[in-house]
């Protein structure tokens, strides 16, 4: 089995792949040549670029370092031919879980608004609304969305989950289709993104959603920037005054179209607005490694593994 790994940890995942995988040869990208790259039976990536994509011609398979797969995906030099493989969940939806939790918190215990009066010197207590009555939206219910909606409702939230095709998940109110979104919409408090980036999910949230939503809920996307529209996002939000909340009430944001989002977006300065640089779910090394190796190996067996599908999306 020859083996190129292309990411920015090519050092550490290198060796750690040699030792998971013995048997196999393991090269660098960086360091691979074009005839390495062109016996190479498996690439194990994380956004290859074109060239390395067009001289790897023997691919058996591709393994995607992450969850998401919309930038291999919409590389123009991907063989269409090669069956896909992706990180589902390796360690990411706890670290994921957490970051709603934060979000959560922020806004059903009021700290967003304790911020804005901070500086304002205003000193003014607000009435505390419980978990049981702070109903939750999860857009999302594949393996880490799954796993974030069954986290919040053990902390107590009533959870509301939305997927294309119906899902059954012990504890959650599961919805689907159109009307269940609407459904959805209309009844949360915090909506929680975590769908991946299809044809059919970008720009979800959008003006139209956006009005179905109670006057007053709030936004944390984990998930993909491309599921929002701005834009829309930013006329909801309302102005940039610290005291007048929009028909949105503020924002949590961890992925955005274009990254590093640029200086020139307003989302950096708006007082609602919470922007983070892409960290909610950092893939931990050694589990990421496990289901690597593991995918590795069963691939080159020829047995059966969950694949992406490029039509789908995921």
């Amino acid at each position: 089995m020859k083996v190129i790994v292309h990411t920015d940890q090519a050092d550490q995942w290198q060796q750690a792949l040699s030792e998971r995988l013995p048997q196999a040869t393991i090269w660098k990208s960086q360091e691979a040549d074009r005839e390495q790259r062109a016996q190479a039976d498996f690439l194990a990536a994380w956004k290859p670029d074109e060239t390395l994509l067009r001289e790897c011609t023997g691919l058996k398979g591709i393994v995607n370092l992450g969850a998401g797969v919309d930038a291999l995906l919409g590389n123009p030099a991907l063989p269409r031919d090669v069956p896909i493989v992706k990180l589902r969940d390796a360690g990411m939806a706890e670290l994921i879980a957490d970051y709603v939790r934060y979000g959560l918190f922020h806004f059903q215990r009021d700290f967003d608004r304790y911020a804005r009066q901070q500086q304002q010197c205003e000193w003014r207590e607000h009435e505390v609304i419980d978990k049981p009555d702070w109903p939750v939206g999860v857009l999302g219910l594949g393996a880490i969305g799954a796993k974030v909606a069954r986290a919040i409702a053990a902390d107590g939230f009533p959870v509301l989950g939305w997927s294309r095709s119906h899902k059954d998940i012990d504890g959650i109110e599961c919805l689907s289709g159109d009307e269940g979104l609407d459904r959805l919409l209309s009844r949360v408090k915090t909506l929680v993104l975590l769908l991946p980036d299809t044809s059919s999910t970008r720009h979800i949230i959008n003006a139209e959603t956006l009005g179905k939503m109670r006057e007053g809920a709030s936004l944390i996307n984990p998930g993909r920037g491309t599921l929002i529209d701005e834009d829309a996002l930013l006329a909801a939000l309302g102005e940039k005054d610290q005291r007048q909340e929009g028909r949105l009430r503020g924002a949590l944001l961890d992925a955005f179209p274009t990254e590093p989002l640029p200086e020139s977006s307003p989302l950096w300065r708006h007082p609602r607005v919470i922007v983070t640089p892409h960290m909610a779910g950092p893939t931990p090394l050694s589990e990421a490694l496990d289901q690597v190796a593991a995918s590795l190996d069963a691939l080159d067996k020829g047995e059966d593994i969950e694949t992406v599908d490029p039509d789908a999306g995921y």
